[in-house]
């Protein structure tokens, strides 16, 4: 009479080595993707700079495929006749956004914060995001 061969069990040594790999490279992608959230939130937090520029906004649009974004342009004329320099921007509070509606077409200076690094367009297509606007008399 011969013995039963063995049956693999759950834990013999290679199925125990396959779960240390697939536990380690599931924290290892969560570590990866706590990581990439971390570096998200610090880049939208904490700014680079931060002023304020004066004209006219003469384009002002929420844009997007999938995350839409309210994104504009501000033309700075310094002297009357010269070009105007184009400041591009992106605003995130809609109530910021439809404050700058109502007063399309008036001299306004926009506050902003400069943020570098932002990973995706989702959140912006410029790094420049406004904080308030003020029109100008």
């Amino acid at each position: 009479m011969s013995s039963p061969s063995p049956s693999p069990s759950s834990s013999s040594p290679l199925r125990r080595n396959a779960r240390h790999w697939r536990l380690w490279l599931a924290g290892f992608a969560l570590l990866l993707g706590a990581g990439f959230a971390g570096y998200t939130w610090l880049a939208l937090h904490w700014s680079y700079s931060s002023g304020e520029r004066a004209g006219y906004i003469q384009k002002f649009s929420r844009k997007g495929w999938l995350c839409k974004t309210w994104e504009g342009e501000l033309a700075i004329v310094s002297i009357p006749g010269s070009l105007p320099e184009i400041f591009r921007f992106t605003v995130r509070d809609d109530k910021v956004a439809e404050s700058i509606n109502t007063v399309m077409g008036k001299r306004v200076s926009l506050a902003y914060e400069q943020h570098l690094g932002v990973p995706s367009t989702c959140f912006g297509e410029t790094s420049y995001f406004i904080e308030r606007v003020q029109v100008v008399e």
